[in-house]
């Protein structure tokens, strides 16, 4: 008899802990987690390792902050946006968001398991929420577009002439500098050594990131200039390119020097850091120059 009323207790405490209304949403967290938590582990042991698909991680903790972020602001802005809950058109698009995971994580289709995501995410917004508020998010579930992998053939696709090109860019700085270079193809020979512009050095990987990121950070610092926007973010595929060239020319400049181990050990991942950061500040400073070229349009 003690035993039953203690359970009864114990029930009655989770229930009170827990409103029946967010019982359901619990189980569906609860749910989702097991349903992505295996596929995050299952990508951080392969796509994510490799080269094409490095971003990913990145952009999903941009886009899982700006979830937080955009949440902040609603919560600050009160009862001001109206909650309809939409339950036809939300269960719909979570039924499509779990059966294109089914697929794609039965037949190891990487573009359809992660990218089943964001219709899950947006149905179970829908659902609980309404499309009001689902606008207020479109931010968020464009961001995750950027971490979705893409088939090889595409990546190979948009690979080959960014390598082309970064690889004639340090061929031509190389030589104004006086230094011996040839190039063929992506292979650069300067001096003794012969460098293969490889996948990472493209610039895909960080164009990807780079342009979420921007995107961000116009999106939090809410410019009111269409023309700004567009500007800045056509400017950030520019100052990809720009970076990843000025990466390949300072390896091959460390390999001339110091050899192979140097230019292609450590120093090839700590370059990469290294422009990627640099790369934020040129948007940052080319923001600013928009701005103050904004201003004097206006006066």
């Amino acid at each position: 008899m003690t035993t039953e009323l203690s359970q009864a207790m114990a029930g009655l405490q989770l229930r009170s802990f827990f409103p029946a209304k967010l019982q359901p949403w619990l189980l569906l967290i609860v749910c989702g987690l097991a349903l992505y938590v295996p596929t995050a582990v299952d990508f951080a042991n392969g796509p994510w390792r490799g080269d094409r698909n490095s971003h990913g991680p990145i952009v999903l903790a941009i886009s899982a902050w700006y979830f937080y972020f955009q949440t902040k602001r609603l919560l600050a802005q009160g009862g001001s946006i109206p909650m309809l809950p939409a339950p036809l058109l939300g269960w719909a698009t979570f039924v499509t968001g779990l059966s294109l995971y089914v697929l794609g994580r039965s037949q190891s289709i990487a573009l359809l398991e992660l990218g089943s995501l964001i219709p899950v995410l947006l149905g179970l917004m829908l659902i609980t929420f309404g499309v009001a508020v689902a606008k207020r998010f479109w931010f968020a579930f464009f961001l995750l577009c950027f971490a979705v992998p893409l088939p090889a053939s595409v990546v190979d696709l948009l690979t080959q002439p960014m390598k082309i090109g970064a690889s004639y860019a340090s061929e031509h700085m190389l030589y104004w500098l006086g230094y011996p270079v040839a190039r063929s193809g992506v292979i650069l020979t300067i001096g003794s050594y012969k460098l293969l512009v490889s996948d990472a050095c493209a610039g895909l990987n960080s164009l990807f990131t780079l342009e979420a990121l921007g995107l961000l950070y116009m999106n939090v610092v809410r410019h009111e200039s269409v023309f700004r926007n567009f500007t800045l973010a056509m400017l950030i595929v520019p100052i990809s390119f720009a970076s990843n060239a000025i990466r390949i020319l300072i390896l091959a400049l460390l390999t001339y020097y110091f050899g192979d181990e140097v230019g292609q050990g450590f120093m090839h991942e700590l370059s990469g850091m290294a422009l990627f950061l640099t790369a934020l500040m040129l948007i940052v400073v080319t923001d600013s120059t928009l701005r103050l070229l904004a201003k004097r349009a206006w006066r």
